[in-house]
């Protein structure tokens, strides 16, 4: 905390990486009261709002409401809760949650949670394990280590599940085994060689960019939502042939094997920042107002070269 507000008034934002939960909640909450610039740390919302467009756009293609649906999160540290906090923002039911540890399942009755942790905790005692906590579950979130998940634990997960097996570079469960498991599951990894990679720099780039041209003091909730709704909706739109070439790919179109953006889609820094300015505007943070959106967007696109 000392560094980073020693450094800040030669910034205009700063972006905060690897530092581990829960400490790494404390130091943001303290940095974002105790400076006048946008702080935001990466491993916690990045990914929270990449998961998030994500899983709002794998969720219209299975069908499914976010009000609805049963989720479970494995892992607890800075990510997970995060990721768990935004999808509760985006709608997700607060009790229809489970998120798990290294000791099983975060239960009520725990005494060893912290209170990050509590926030998270199901009172439905009867749920001890991961395996159990996934029979019905529509979503699996992997925010936690290589090979946790099974093929059998897929089977018992609901129709058209969806998972995000973000653990690197081996995820909770692999692309094949989930597939081979369940042909109708709506998969995301954080790996680059399989569809649907979760990749933070799709959105942290385009965050700072839309706070820093509207001079914002804070990257907050409605800045999140916006950069997450901007990208899923993104992924909805036709796909440049420069995007298609550089995966090999003859045709990208939305469905289950294309529903986040790729990370060369050069369409982010107009779309995602546009949405994030707007809403540091709207929201009251911004101490910069923009008027013309279409020179805005023009000028975006020059910073490309």
């Amino acid at each position: 905390i000392a560094a980073v507000k020693a450094i800040a008034p030669t910034f205009g934002a700063i972006n905060l990486e690897d530092i581990k939960a829960p400490e790494c909640f404390e130091i943001e909450r303290r940095l974002k009261d105790e400076l006048g610039i946008p702080v935001m740390h990466d491993d916690q919302h990045g990914t929270a709002i990449i998961s998030g467009a994500g899983l709002l756009n794998a969720l219209e293609i299975a069908g499914k409401a976010i009000e609805d649906v049963r989720i479970v999160i494995s892992g607890a540290g800075a990510a997970a809760i995060a990721c768990a906090r935004l999808y509760c923002a985006l709608g997700a039911n607060h009790r229809n949650i489970v998120m798990t540890d290294s000791k099983g399942v975060i239960r009520a009755s725990r005494t060893d949670l912290n209170a990050m942790k509590r926030e998270f905790a199901t009172k439905d005692e009867g749920l001890t394990t991961l395996q159990e906590a996934l029979v019905g579950a529509d979503v699996f979130v992997g925010l936690s280590k290589g090979g946790m998940v099974t093929g059998e634990m897929v089977k018992t997960m609901a129709d058209r599940p969806i998972i995000f097996a973000l653990a690197n570079p081996t995820p909770e469960i692999s692309y094949e085994e989930a597939k081979a498991a369940c042909p109708e599951v709506l998969m995301s990894t954080g790996r680059t060689d399989y569809p649907n990679q979760i990749n933070n720099v799709l959105a942290f780039p385009y965050i700072f960019r839309g706070a820093l041209d509207t001079h914002a003091t804070a990257i907050n909730g409605a800045m999140e939502l916006a950069a997450t709704r901007a990208i899923a909706a993104l992924a909805k739109q036709p796909v440049p042939d420069y995007v298609c070439q550089a995966y090999g790919a003859k045709e990208l179109t939305f469905g289950p094997e294309y529903f986040i953006p790729k990370p060369v889609d050069r369409r982010l820094i107009v779309e995602v920042s546009t949405a994030v300015a707007r809403a540091a505007i709207e929201s009251g943070v911004a101490r910069h107002t923009i008027t013309d959106w279409d020179a805005y967007a023009e000028h975006l696109t020059s910073l490309l070269g």
